[in-house]
């Protein structure tokens, strides 16, 4: 069969023009990769032709710390590069948001002011048991009870009140020892004398647990009281109950323990920030939901040395005085603790950009600009914070939409989120896989860095300050060590060898 001309033709025909563009492709590849800026480059400026814009750089978002001169494909991520315009952000010390810009993103500022904080601290805690006011009532002798007059636990007694009755065994014998004695004396002869022998039967009563009322009520009925009705001390609540009727107690057995009423503590819990503005013996007034017209006045009895670790709170406790026994244990109450206002630079708590070691704030510079700026801050309340430096009185701080700036700002390198020149740079390890070599910039393939939020990519990062190992080959498995530049940009310190056995994770 002979071969149809035209169609060897044809393939021939496109074969070839798949080899050029196959050509045109690589060469394009190869020779139209962006390059980096260096310092004379810097503020070369360029016109975007869709837009008309004027263009200072290109960059990638994900490492903002280096320039290129011109768009293409970033060398570190799998994107393209991104402009940055002149007329939104070229200021290297502010971030600039155009109007709608503002109005879309629902920014606003207020003006810092000096006004007066309170120094006084307020604080939530609970109603507990005064337990400075806690008596316990015990059995003096072995005996047996068999009468009990309170009968439930947290029930209210008076100061007196009859609270069990026991039968003691133990003070018949002695009693009708005394009694004897005394018959004897009122029928003895002239001369004799048994006051000795009466006044050691008195202490043997007395040795016997019987109270000098006991011994006076015997000694005027005559008779033999072998019962005893022991009240209460104190006035208050029954706390505890450990005896019924028809038990056999012991010397020294507990009965009833009885916590009184008259003062009451308060356990609340205050910042570790605050716990210089609280001293043992400062006044403090408190107020309760159950009676929100009256206020309770105490005094700080202890502050106590420990801070709970998980809240970081320091543990004060109040000493109330509680009238009419109308605080319960279990209680809420709101408590202030006295101090006299003071002057001082006021500004929003709101507006503050905690990082965990410093505090930001977005100052607003007019004309849609914002710079971030590091405040030290002082005491709060009442949603104001005392700004102690960084800040002055007129200055206008955003304090809604001031995250979203921030955000800006770090991504550009605008701002304070960088470390201080002293401070050493957090150091950061993985494995990875060598791609390739570039310069001074090492391609990596690494798995996911949770503590940097990092994904599994391919990125570089700035090769050992002694360059790339030699022995290490495309394809080759190693760990890492890194830091993060100033730039955002990852900088390799140690480069070891691991064994090939497989890929990155």
């Amino acid at each position: 069969m002979k071969p149809n001309h035209r169609y060897v033709f044809g393939v021939a025909l496109v074969a070839a023009f798949a080899a050029v563009a196959g050509l045109s492709y690589w060469f394009g590849a190869h020779h139209t990769q962006p390059q980096r800026m260096d310092a004379t480059q810097s503020d070369a400026t360029k016109v975007d032709p869709a837009s008309g814009r004027r263009v200072l750089y290109w960059h990638d978002p994900m490492v903002p710390g280096q320039k290129f001169d011109k768009p293409g494909k970033s060398p570190y991520m799998d994107m393209q590069l991104v402009p940055v315009y002149a007329d939104e952000g070229g200021d290297a010390t502010n971030v600039s948001v155009s109007a709608r810009q503002v109005q879309s993103l629902g920014l606003r500022s207020v003006a810092v002011q000096r006004g007066s904080l309170p120094t006084g601290v307020t604080a939530s805690g609970s109603v507990d048991w005064n337990e400075r006011g806690l008596v316990v009532v015990q059995a003096r002798n072995t005996g047996y009870v068999e009468k009990l007059f309170v009968r439930a636990t947290l029930d209210r007694v008076a100061k007196g009140q009859p609270l069990v009755q026991l039968y003691v065994p133990d003070w018949v014998a002695v009693q009708e020892e005394y009694l004897a004695l005394r018959q004897m004396d009122a029928n003895r002869a002239q001369g004799d004398n048994l006051t000795s022998l009466l006044d050691g039967a008195r202490a043997r009563m007395r040795q016997a647990g019987m109270t000098e009322a006991m011994i006076a009520q015997v000694q005027r009925s005559g008779t033999v009281q072998a019962r005893i009705t022991m009240s209460a001390p104190v006035a208050g609540s029954v706390v505890e109950l450990a005896v019924r009727e028809g038990m056999t107690v012991a010397p020294g057995t507990t009965l009833y323990r009885i916590n009184g009423l008259d003062s009451v503590w308060v356990n609340a819990e205050l910042p570790e920030s605050q716990a210089a503005l609280v001293r043992q013996g400062s006044a403090v007034e408190a107020r309760a939901a159950a009676y929100p017209d009256e206020v309770f006045k105490g005094r700080v009895q202890a502050v106590l040395p420990e801070v709970a670790a998980a809240t970081r709170t320091l543990k004060v406790r109040v000493e109330l005085a509680n009238p009419g026994a109308r605080l319960a244990p279990g209680m809420f109450v709101n408590l202030a603790f006295g101090g006299a206002a003071r002057e001082a630079l006021l500004l929003p708590s709101e507006a503050l950009i905690r990082t965990g070691e410093r505090s930001v704030v977005m100052l607003a510079e007019g004309e849609g600009k914002y710079r971030p700026v590091e405040v030290q801050t002082g005491q709060e309340a009442n949603g104001q914070v005392e700004i102690r430096s960084g800040l002055e009185a007129g200055q206008k701080v955003v304090v809604s939409g001031q995250f979203l700036l921030d955000s800006e700002a770090n991504l550009r390198g605008v701002g304070t989120r960088t470390q201080d020149a002293a401070t050493q740079p957090a150091s950061y390890a993985t494995d990875a896989v060598f791609e390739s070599l570039d310069g001074d910039m090492a391609m990596l393939s690494h798995p996911a860095i949770p503590a940097l939020k990092w994904g599994a990519m391919t990125m570089g990062f700035g090769v050992p300050a002694g360059g790339w190992p030699k022995e290490i080959r495309p394809g080759s498995r190693v760990h890492v060590s890194f830091t993060l530049g100033k730039d955002g940009q990852p900088v390799l310190g140690t480069v070891t060898a691991l064994a090939q056995s497989g890929g990155a994770k």
